[in-house]
């Protein structure tokens, strides 16, 4: 299945995506919250829609797409997990998974503006495959992380270099921003991805083509990740994990290269769809 949130920003409804349409599903009765998941929700909405798939209206073109997550308790990044982009920023790619947070605020729709922080002045991009959690997960074992995986969405993963590297302390700070993580359009369930471990993800800004990597080149794959970090902390339902990001940043350009204000990014994943994105500066 392929769930999407629909309508205006904190008022979203729930969604199908179909290769019929769009749909509204407002009468399942549930947000795709942690609950929803905890609940087996992609099983009992699998059932609805079944019995009730002719009776939800179809969605207009042109209504927004929020984030197909609501209200996930923790957004958890991995650095550093492709080894192309790790020589790009003169690092040594790591030994085990660099672990950040973004904080949940900076979630947005797929297609919303993003806003240039104030005082930013190295606003960047990474394209990178998000993992969404089905079922709280501590002390997980590797063989059967799988098991614990709802789904799958696109992410963008802005970073404000400045804010992230020269301020002292924790990338946290250069990612958090609001708008600075446009999720989906789409979460898709295991069973529409033929193979996880051989996706294309790419990012042009402008038309021109920055990032062109594949999920066969991640460092720490998608089950070592979910059982890593089920040894430090308890995830949850609806907790997100962006996996990383391939070569292609702005970061690691000769000379380096920002957003500004006015700029587009696009980007994609095989099978998780496409987003677009229109920098704006920040306002008071």
């Amino acid at each position: 299945m392929r769930l999407v949130r629909l309508g205006t920003a904190g008022a979203e409804r729930p969604g199908i995506q179909t290769e019929a349409g769009v749909f509204d599903v407002s009468a399942f009765g549930e947000d795709y919250s942690g609950q929803f998941f905890a609940t087996d929700g992609v099983t009992r909405l699998r059932q609805w829609w079944a019995r009730h798939e002719k009776e939800c209206p179809a969605v207009p073109e042109g209504t927004r797409f929020g984030a197909p997550v609501a209200a996930p308790s923790k957004l958890i990044c991995i650095g550093l997990n492709y080894a192309d982009h790790a020589r790009e920023t003169n690092a040594t790619p790591p030994e085990e998974p660099i672990i950040f947070f973004k904080a949940t605020s900076s979630l947005t729709g797929p297609n919303d503006e993003v806003i240039i922080p104030r005082n930013s002045g190295k606003t960047d991009w990474e394209v990178e495959l998000a993992v969404v959690i089905g079922k709280k997960a501590s002390y997980v074992e590797e063989g059967d992380a799988m098991n614990y995986v709802a789904g799958y969405c696109l992410h963008n993963d802005y970073s404000e270099r400045s804010f992230q590297l020269e301020r002292g302390g924790q990338w946290v700070k250069g990612k958090s921003c609001d708008t600075f993580a446009p999720l989906g359009p789409a979460l898709v369930t295991p069973d529409e991805i033929a193979d996880i471990n051989k996706l294309r993800l790419w990012l042009t800004v402008n038309g021109k083509k920055m990032q062109d990597g594949n999920t066969a080149d991640l460092i720490f794959k998608i089950p070592f990740l979910v059982s890593y970090l089920s040894q430090f902390m308890s995830l949850l339902p609806g907790d997100i994990i962006s996996t990383g990001t391939p070569a292609g940043v702005g970061l690691g350009m000769q000379p380096q290269v920002y957003l500004k204000a006015g700029d587009v990014v696009e980007c994609g994943i095989d099978g998780l769809g496409s987003s677009r994105q229109e920098l704006k500066a920040w306002s008071a």
